[in-house]
């Protein structure tokens, strides 16, 4: 079963507009490129062509990605406006145990990725921890280091 992307309806609009770009102009710019490459001859030393089939490649690849996140891709509320608890679309204020200032965090997927917040996705074990979580309240996750706690200072 394929996995649910939860997205706000902005990431939503800009993913699918990405792909309709990629799907369109994307495959016919890197086809031109491909046919002039062939046409400087010999393929097995044409870094042109080379280079061109290889733009093409991760381009079908971020086709099929996008594809799929947009399948299977719940839209949820921005998170805008603040809020009781920690949904995906919040952007929440933490204050890691013995540290004076909070970090930001958005809730949601990396497709979300905004420059002046960092993103952790709700399947991470900050992320379950922080779902569900209220102001004031302290929770616990694990990581690689050890157990993390951190409080909930704010919700946006």
């Amino acid at each position: 079963m394929a996995e649910t992307h939860q997205l706000s309806q902005s990431a939503h609009d800009r993913l699918r507009a990405e792909y309709e770009d990629l799907t369109t102009r994307g495959r016919i710019d890197i086809a031109r490129k491909i046919e002039v490459a062939r046409e400087m001859g010999d393929l097995s030393e044409n870094g042109d062509y080379h280079a061109a089939k290889e733009e093409q490649g991760k381009m079908e690849g971020r086709i099929m990605h996008l594809a799929s996140i947009l399948e299977n891709a719940e839209i949820v509320a921005d998170g805008a406006g603040g809020g009781d608890i920690v949904r995906a679309g919040s952007i929440v204020s933490v204050l890691y145990e013995g540290d004076d200032e909070p970090e930001q965090f958005l809730v949601g997927s990396i497709e979300e990725k905004r420059d002046d917040v960092m993103v952790v996705s709700p399947g991470s074990p900050m992320g379950i921890a922080l779902l569900g979580a209220a102001i004031g309240d302290d929770v616990e996750y694990d990581s690689p280091g050890g157990s993390i706690k951190i409080e909930i200072v704010a919700i946006d």
